[in-house]
């Protein structure tokens, strides 16, 4: 762990950035620099495939990659912290897209061959998952793969040192605009709740199918509904042929 954070010590600093969003993001451009990687990202999670956002990508590819599992419902990373295992696809248009029918394909359309998946948890706390992306297919090496826990060890242990240190019910410093993002996912879930009379599974589903008929995140979505530019319409009752209109 001391030669990786000696990488990540040599990563240059974005201009105008700090705090632990902005070394999640170093961290994650360190990986893609030091592994046989070309995309990397670093993902809040709750409960039952929740979201809480998008802490962390190596660029903007991989911030879209990271955002597709969430508004698909589906992925790697969803299903790593959801089991509490890596998920090291090595083929994501073969075996990958029978485990991820939906998400498979889109990643594949973005230039991804490969992903792996690694839970960051200690115990039984679960805060996230550092995903690695390739764009050819394959197996990571035994060496790469060391570095890839080696690099998920890194990012929980500062994501913990962050949250120790937060005021209580705070989000850790740096976290705040993370959080609020995905707190409009919410948001709007409750509001197509109540617009159309669904559960929330439903209104979760319905903004999803929506964001992928529309090519857009759910993110985008939600703050359609909530600046009420999108109103999900009601299903129509089936038509009788022997009425009249």
């Amino acid at each position: 762990m001391a030669r990786i954070l000696l990488q990540l010590a040599d990563e240059p600093l974005p201009a105008g950035a700090d705090g632990l969003v902005s070394t999640l993001t170093r961290l994650c451009a360190a990986l893609v620099r030091h592994l046989p990687a070309s995309g990397s990202g670093i993902s809040l999670v709750g409960e039952g495939h929740g979201s809480a956002g998008i802490a962390a990508a190596a660029g903007p590819r991989s911030r879209s990659l990271e955002e597709l599992q969430f508004t698909l419902g589906e992925g790697p990373c969803l299903d790593a912290h959801a089991s509490r295992r890596p998920m090291l696809e090595p083929d994501l248009v073969g075996a990958g897209s029978h485990r991820w029918p939906i998400y498979g394909p889109r990643a594949a359309e973005l230039g991804v061959g490969a992903v792996f998946a690694f839970p960051l948890q200690i115990g039984s706390a679960r805060v996230g998952v550092l995903d690695i992306y390739r764009r050819q297919p394959g197996p990571l090496s035994a060496e790469a793969l060391a570095s890839g826990y080696g690099f998920a060890e890194v990012a929980l242990r500062l994501l913990l040192q962050e949250q120790a240190g937060a005021s209580e019910g705070r989000a850790p410093e740096g976290l705040d605009d993370v959080l609020a993002h995905r707190m409009e996912v919410y948001q709007a879930q409750g509001m197509v709740m109540v617009d159309l009379g669904v559960k929330p599974a439903e209104a979760m589903a319905r903004l999803r199918g929506h964001a992928f008929a529309a090519g857009q995140d759910i993110a985008a979505v939600a703050r359609d509904v909530i600046d009420g530019i999108l109103h999900l319409q009601r299903d129509l009752p089936p038509h009788d042929p022997g009425e009249h209109p």
